[in-house]
Order: structure tokens, then C-alpha cells, then sequence
């Protein structure tokens, strides 16, 4: 298999986990939510940025790009349907710094 190419991501979430307020952290499952996963949101969806452009600030390919939003599309509707805490942590992400 071929190895994953380097995502790029603006920023890291002040937030790393969302729970529902109904039940303790502890007898929730979690989804886990990449932080590529999560830049894919903020740009598509937070961003209204088409695909292509999306790909572009991340450094990837427009597929691959959607396959990234599709995957988080899936685990978010899965966290608020199901009642699971979303959780935002790993991937293969370089965070961008800001040029000056």
C-alpha cells in the first residue's frame, strides 16, 4: 500500500473532543474524527470552498479530497444519530505556518 502524502491543515482545533451533554464522558463511545478530516469541514462546509480550491490549500488531489470529507461526513452523522462523542486527533497533517 502506498503511503499517505502530507495533508496540510490551517490550524488545530482549540477543541479536541464534542460530547452530548445527556451522559459522562466515560460511558460514551467516541468517533474519531482526523484533524485532515476535520480541515476538510472547516474548508467545504464552514469555508464554502469548492472541492478544487479545497484540495489545493490542503496540497492533495481534489478525489482525494472528497474521499476525506465523505469519511468525515460519515463519522459526524455517526457521533450526533448515535449519541457518541466526537473526538479529533491523528492523521497525517503538517500544520501551516503563517507567513509573516
Amino acid at each position: 500500500m502506498r503511503p499517505k502524502k502530507t495533508r496540510w491543515v490551517k490550524c488545530a482545533p482549540e477543541e479536541r473532543c464534542f460530547k452530548p451533554l445527556c451522559r459522562p464522558l466515560s460511558k460514551l463511545k467516541s468517533v474519531y474524527l482526523t484533524l485532515d478530516e476535520f480541515e476538510a469541514v472547516r474548508l467545504a462546509c464552514l469555508g464554502g470552498l469548492k472541492h478544487i480550491d479545497a484540495a489545493k490549500k490542503m496540497k492533495i488531489s481534489r478525489p482525494t479530497f472528497s474521499r476525506i470529507l465523505t469519511s468525515a461526513h460519515s463519522k459526524i452523522a455517526d457521533g450526533l444519530v448515535n449519541i457518541k462523542a466526537i473526538r479529533i486527533e491523528g492523521g497525517c497533517c503538517k500544520i501551516e505556518r503563517r507567513r509573516r
